[in-house]
């Protein structure tokens, strides 16, 4: 007889505290507090994390932050620490993840990334550690994690690909791990069609997991949170749940989106599964040490990254 194959309630009724990351940076944790809310539901306690890297419009210094260019956080690893209301850059730049600790009133988690797939493996199991979590799971809002890397919109797969060859890594290691995408191509890269695919062979290789929405509950903690945590992608989908319909133009006109009822759901999948049936800039970036050696696998592959573009524009204004 064949065994039955794992499924998103025998991994949640098996666990029992979560550490949810936001994996792009910036806004997605305000996705990841919509899937904790989600696992809260089952019965699950939550630690909210996300990335030590703001969009260029809030901070112009290009890539993540490092520990000795932060203030006000504690330090649980050299690539993991914990923000609070105060956090913020040397420059005085607030984190995304500030701004969330203070909406909650509690510690949110930033994991840095200029340590490549590996320092987050190494980041992550000191974090599980301390919170004695169970489940990791890491949220990645619009899409972008289901890239091959030749899709013509493509534009941030570096923090993306990073945090997931590390998922994968601790899921083959034994680690419970999910893998969830929210917002279906709201963050204006991957597009509805591209997405579909991707999805479709990851069901195929038995990498589908299951599916949830946004609730008039959450929609609403949502709505507020936007009002402080400022974000563009992570807002299309509560939009979207208030009846948002069409095409819609974000990042200043620069890309747009289709809003549609499926941008409220958050799809589950298997890390590994997406890894190895999809993810080629994960596969490509996996045995990383260092931001810069990451970045230079994805070049090797043929991709431009969000670090490159964040370069473009700061050298020049740099210089004048």
């Amino acid at each position: 007889m064949q065994s039955t194959p794992l499924s998103l309630e025998d991994i949640i009724r098996a666990s029992s505290r979560a550490l949810v990351i936001g994996v792009g940076g910036g806004g997605d944790v305000v996705g990841a507090l919509a899937c904790a809310r989600f696992l809260e539901f089952c019965g699950l306690e939550f630690v909210l994390g996300g990335l030590s890297w703001e969009r260029a419009v809030y901070d112009p210094v290009p890539g993540p932050r490092r520990l000795s260019e932060v203030e006000n956080v504690r330090a649980l690893h050299e690539y993991a620490w914990l923000a609070n209301a105060e956090t913020r850059t040397d420059t005085g730049v607030y984190f995304a993840e500030s701004k969330m600790a203070a909406a909650l009133r509690t510690e949110v988690l930033l994991l840095d990334i200029n340590g490549g797939a590996q320092g987050v493996m190494a980041a992550l199991e000191a974090a599980l550690k301390e919170f004695d979590a169970d489940l990791l799971v890491g949220l990645d809002v619009g899409g972008d994690s289901l890239a091959q890397g030749h899709e013509a919109g493509l534009r941030s797969p570096l923090a993306d690909s990073i945090v997931l060859a590390a998922f994968a890594e601790l899921e083959k290691r034994g680690r419970r791990t999910l893998w969830g995408v929210f917002g279906y191509g709201s963050d204006g890269e991957l597009n509805v069609e591209e997405i579909e695919l991707a999805l479709s062979k990851l069901a195929a290789a038995g990498g589908l997991l299951g599916c949830w929405s946004l609730t008039p509950k959450t929609a609403a903690e949502l709505e507020e949170i936007i009002k402080t945590v400022p974000t563009e992608a992570s807002a299309i989908p509560v939009g979207c749940f208030r009846g948002a319909y069409g095409e819609h133009k974000i990042r200043g006109g620069q890309r747009k989106v289709k809003l549609t009822p499926l941008t409220t759901l958050i799809f589950f999948m298997s890390a590994k599964k997406l890894f190895h049936t999809l993810a080629k800039p994960a596969q490509a970036l996996l045995a990383s040490s260092s931001l810069e050696q990451a970045n230079d696998a994805l070049h090797a592959a043929g991709i431009r990254t969000e670090l490159d573009y964040e370069r473009e524009i700061y050298e020049p204004a740099r210089r004048s």
